[in-house]
């Protein structure tokens, strides 16, 4: 809630509350949940600061918050100031040698440091890695095949140094959790050939979901969750229900990754994904401690 909301409030009402939430802090304590920080919610500040507060808020009642971001539009800016020209092919940022060094150096650096600064600030200890630390994500190069209208013939788009993960080695993870710290991860993984990767952030938090097996993965974006054919937000989906709907056109767009990164994680050992609106306040908090919930849930079937 708000600060307006919590000057409001009297102390009966701010009782009632925190006593509102027990039944769902005993339902999540001890437990893992990643969460995807990206969008809307880092671009802002107020969200930004708000977030910051809710993951050390989720630390320091027990809960165990595994944080992995994006920094696109950080990423631009930096390409811009070095006059470096970017190409994305099917939403996926085409990475030669120069360039990655470049992301790692704002993923890694700039980016990871800040998020964690705004848990820090906020009360909880938070550590920023990458997810070459401690051979966090393995990563091999990204394959996809598009298909070419003059040849009328599938090739292999070459993205450079684009990756995505193999294997999620979660020792560092459950290290600094079990040390009562917050780790926030950078999307940048290392190839068996010892080369750096740049991953698609959705996709890592996904990795990491599985790997963990954690109670939720929250992806934040910049939309309500996944809609129907009307317009209207779908609340719950199992796995099967997910890739029929992605089968039928209900879901399309950007929107289809971001699901079948769900899929992948409850298939791997999350115990359900949600896509959640990052535009919101405590959009985390509102998943976590009410009974509505927000956003779309999808689980295994």
């Amino acid at each position: 809630m708000t600060s307006a909301n919590n000057a409001s409030m009297g102390p009966h009402q701010e009782a009632a509350v925190l006593a509102g939430a027990l039944p769902y802090l005993r339902r999540y304590a001890g437990d893992t949940i990643v969460i995807k920080y990206g969008g809307h919610a880092m671009g802002n500040s107020d969200l930004a600061q708000t977030f910051g507060r809710d993951i050390a808020l989720l630390k320091l009642v027990g809960i165990n918050p595994v944080v992995v971001h994006g920094g696109g539009p950080q990423i631009n800016n930096m390409l811009t100031q070095l006059g470096i020209q970017s190409t994305f092919v099917n939403g996926l940022r085409v990475t030669d040698a120069s360039m990655v060094n470049v992301i790692e150096m704002v993923l890694s650096g700039s980016v990871n440091k800040e998020v964690a600064g705004l848990i820090s600030r906020a009360g909880a200890m938070a550590v920023g890695i990458s997810g070459k630390d401690g051979n966090l994500i393995t990563a091999r190069k990204h394959q996809r095949t598009v298909y070419d209208p003059v040849t009328k013939s599938e090739r292999v788009l070459d993205l450079g140094f684009v990756g995505e993960p193999v294997k999620v080695d979660p020792r560092v993870i459950y290290a600094l959790s079990g040390s009562g710290l917050v780790p926030v991860i950078a999307p940048v993984g290392q190839g068996e050939d010892g080369e750096t990767y740049n991953i698609n952030a959705d996709t890592a938090a996904g990795a990491v979901a599985g790997a963990v097996h954690a109670k939720r993965l929250l992806m934040l974006t910049d939309v309500a969750g996944v809609l129907d054919a009307q317009g209207n937000l779908i609340p719950e989906l199992t796995a099967t229900q997910a890739r029929k709907a992605i089968a039928d056109g209900i879901i399309t767009g950007g929107m289809i990754p971001k699901v079948e990164t769900c899929i992948e994680a409850v298939q791997a050992g999350a115990q359900a994904a949600v896509i959640i609106d990052g535009r919101i306040p405590h959009a985390c908090l509102l998943e976590l401690f009410t009974t509505s919930g927000s956003g779309t849930l999808i689980r295994a079937d």
